[in-house]
């Protein structure tokens, strides 16, 4: 009997041995197949479906040009007063991007307009900026103008853009901030003011820009840019460098930056001016505080004198972001009679107080705004020719000659 039941417990012992080594087996099987199948499936141009948004795990390389070519018709800058960058100042997103289908009649809004400063002319985000398209538009403005430039915060991985100087491109995935990948859209990131590669792309492209006639520099959402310590921070240098360069070239230039909720008076001081958004609601009216109150944290508003008593000057203008809530997408909802309205009252109540207010020629708006806009409807244009048309009320605002 004890024989038996030994035996009993013998061959139990053997079967669980047997089952443990069948499921290792699986185990490692189902590894080895993994491995090969993952291999025979992962294509580099493949696409993958996440969060219903598309990513190519290889971006398609896009090209950008470099060298300036020697215009037909060159641009020549001249010198300016502070006085007319805040009193003639128009905001024209993306217009020597080409960000709108209809460029010619952009440049027939500005040479009828009393626009002599031309805010974010050039953009850079997510794209590097073509200077010869560039120059080809800017000559087509016949009026002294001052030009500028947006220096975003936001980069394309898939750019290459030449260095001349290492005769390689310069490596995006270089610039940007760890944990970045895809923040504003597919293969974007932010970009880090302490990469090196990045701060030798800004001296490139700000000299490439000064060459073209270009005056004014905006550093986009630069608390994004930087690091954590701005006492550490490299953005001096780049500046200095900057100054340098038109110091040399005999240009007059300005620098400014959207410093947010930054209030360090050196750190402010190094630039010309701050600018930032009004943050006004959908009668126009604008708050008291230093905060925007239903934004969370602290959307700056950059009058309140915990901003503007640290800074050079303050640029003010309607803020856009894309998104329902934001000073432009408010505005094109408004009538026409109040859109003149309120944009006579912005101008008269901060350009009295020694602030600029930079009129709104053409902008982004919320997709789905259901308000007027231009010639498509992501984008606000003040030209006659579309649906806002207030490019009348906008040039006699500035002439002083407006009545409702």
């Amino acid at each position: 009997m004890e024989i038996y039941q030994f035996n009993e417990k013998l061959e139990q012992k053997r079967k669980s041995w047997k089952r443990f080594y069948f499921w290792l087996a699986l185990f490692f099987l189902i590894i080895i197949f993994s491995f090969f199948y993952s291999g025979w499936i992962s294509d580099p141009q493949e696409t993958v479906k996440l969060q219903d948004i598309e990513f190519s795990q290889k971006p398609k390389v896009e090209e950008a040009t470099v060298e300036i070519k020697t215009p037909k018709e060159k641009f020549i800058p001249q010198n300016f007063t502070m006085e007319t960058i805040k009193k003639k100042g128009c905001v024209v997103d993306g217009f020597l991007s080409e960000y709108g289908d209809d460029t010619e009649e952009l440049i027939r809004l500005i040479n009828n307009s009393e626009c002599q400063y031309l805010h974010r002319a050039l953009e850079t985000w997510r794209a590097a900026p073509d200077f010869n398209r560039a120059q080809e538009i800017m000559v087509k403005v016949k009026k002294p103008m001052v030009f500028g430039m947006f220096i975003a915060e936001a980069l394309s991985q898939k750019v290459r853009y030449h260095n001349p100087e290492t005769g390689e491109n310069f490596d995006f995935d270089d610039m940007c901030k760890d944990g970045t990948d895809n923040v504003w859209g597919e293969h974007s990131c932010k970009a880090n003011l302490e990469e090196k590669e990045y701060r030798e792309y800004l001296k490139f492209i700000t000299r490439r820009a000064m060459d073209a006639g270009i005056q004014s520099f905006l550093f986009g959402q630069i608390y994004f840019q930087e690091g954590n310590n701005l006492k550490e921070s490299k953005l001096p240098e780049i500046v200095e460098s900057m100054r340098e360069y038109a110091k040399e070239k005999k240009l007059q230039i300005i620098i400014g930056a959207q410093t947010g909720s930054i209030t360090d008076e050196k750190y402010l001081r190094m630039f010309d001016y701050i600018e930032g958004g009004v943050g006004m609601n959908d009668q126009g009216a604008i708050e008291s505080g230093a905060c925007l109150s239903w934004r969370g944290g602290c959307w700056a508003l950059l009058w309140h004198p915990r901003f503007k008593s640290r800074a050079n000057n303050v640029f003010l203008h309607l803020d856009w972001s894309g998104i329902q809530s934001d000073d432009m997408s408010r505005f094109a909802r408004m009538d026409k009679d109040t859109r003149a309205k309120t944009l006579k009252n912005l101008y008269q109540y901060f350009t009295s107080r020694n602030m600029g207010f930079l009129m709104p020629l053409y902008a982004t708006l919320y997709r789905e705004n259901d308000g007027c806009h231009g010639e498509s409807k992501k984008f606000y244009s003040a030209s006659n020719k579309y649906e806002c048309q207030d490019e009348d009320a906008i040039r006699k605002i500035m002439q002083g000659s407006y009545k409702p």
